[in-house]
């Protein structure tokens, strides 16, 4: 009987495997982590990197979606900060840091002097175990994002960020409505099934 379980659970695994089209994709294309598929796809409804981008990555290690922002943007500046180290990309500056902290977000600001065109982040707070507060730290570290969007966004920024659907959604929601003009929500076909990420994108900061 064990046997019988250990075997169907083995073979789910394989099937589970060879049906992950963006692993494999993400190994041929060179990508570093399959999550880039999550950002061509989100790029590709909502339209928001172009060549003259100036771009955050927030929580970037290793990589996947600031090597899909570098081979669009020409002419903007990439900025990616994440508290693991992160390989070298082409015409992406990397710092490694918390962006929690007050001494990142001055470093960010430093770097690029001016107005950002675009917040990414596909961030997750690491797993304890605990769903629930797996999704509330989160989508905590989404709010935190948004809330730094109000001081470093042009007036047309945008944020892209990832939520979980579950305890404290509204409150990100919430928050993104109060402060931007057009709030929505979009899973790519590249997030696995059961998970229960979701992206933010907010466009156009209102105004007092």
């Amino acid at each position: 009987m064990l046997k019988t379980k250990k075997k169907k659970k083995s073979r789910s695994w394989v099937i589970k495997q060879h049906r992950d089209q963006f692993f494999k994709k993400s190994k041929t294309l060179g990508f570093r982590s399959r999550s880039a598929f999550k950002l061509i796809e989100l790029n590709n409804k909502f339209k928001f990197i172009k060549k003259n981008t100036n771009l955050l990555d927030v929580g970037s290690s290793p990589g996947g979606w600031s090597q899909v922002a570098s081979k669009i943007i020409e002419n903007g500046k990439i900025l990616a900060v994440d508290v693991q180290e992160m390989e070298n990309i082409q015409k992406v500056n990397f710092i490694k840091c918390d962006f929690k902290e007050e001494s990142s977000k001055n470093k960010i600001n430093e770097f690029f002097s001016k107005k950002i065109d675009v917040i990414i982040s596909d961030m997750a707070a690491n797993t304890t175990g605990n769903k629930d507060l797996d999704c509330i730290r989160t989508n905590h570290l989404c709010m935190e994002i948004i809330n730094f969007s109000l001081k470093v966004l042009n007036i047309n920024g945008k944020v892209i960020s990832k939520l979980f659907m579950g305890t404290d959604f509204l409150n990100v929601k919430n928050l993104a409505k109060n402060k931007f003009k057009k709030v929505e929500f979009f899973k790519p076909e590249s997030s696995r099934g059961e998970s229960k990420e979701t992206y933010i994108h907010c466009s156009t900061l209102k105004t007092l």
